[in-house]
């Protein structure tokens, strides 16, 4: 086993016996690549610090229980980190839908300098074209993106086998193109 594979180990070893400082290297070392996920996968992106805090937590909490002959660090918290945004999507949403939160304000899309304006533009219409993939294909593009997982880490954190999460990137590929290249010929 390479040093870099059995470092994330050698954290959740000591996580699980209850050190501190290995909860700030496992937020320093997955933290950053969470929140981006996060931002994507949930409907209000700026509560991606919230619902990493959650997920650290239920690391620091459960961190006995994870198994390295069941995958990788990182595909350990991926799950939990796809299952925290599905659990907080489904909350949010019904709180809206009964009027119990109000509804997120729109970003600023105010331009800033001219010279960012056109590379904004596109990536607010990427951003808008992954909101509108199918949920499977949404999370596996965001695991690849934000998360930079391998296809077999993004198959282990979605449950599903190595080929599937394939044709899900396929799949989100070819249609974020579509949409994007479709909105730059109107």
């Amino acid at each position: 086993m390479t040093a870099a594979a059995e470092e994330p180990r050698e954290i959740m070893a000591a996580l699980a016996r209850g050190e501190r400082q290995a909860l700030m290297r496992l937020i320093a070392l997955y933290g950053p690549g969470l929140r981006r996920y996060m931002a994507g996968a949930l409907h209000q992106p700026g509560e991606a610090e919230d619902v990493a805090q959650e997920l650290f937590l239920r690391a620091w909490k459960h961190a006995g229980k994870y198994d390295p002959a069941k995958g990788a660090v990182s595909t350990w918290l991926y799950r939990m980190a796809v299952n925290l945004c599905i659990d907080h999507n489904r909350r949010t949403r019904f709180r809206r839908f009964v009027g119990l939160e109000d509804m997120p304000e729109p970003e600023d899309v105010t331009p800033g300098a001219e010279g960012g304006l056109a590379a904004r533009q596109q990536l607010d219409r990427v951003r808008g074209a992954i909101a509108l993939l199918p949920e499977r294909q949404r999370r596996a593009i965001l695991l690849k993106a934000a998360g930079e997982l391998s296809t077999a880490e993004i198959a282990a954190a979605l449950s599903v086998s190595t080929g599937a999460a394939e044709q899900l990137l396929v799949r989100a590929r070819a249609a974020l193109r579509q949409m994007v290249d479709g909105e730059d010929r109107t």
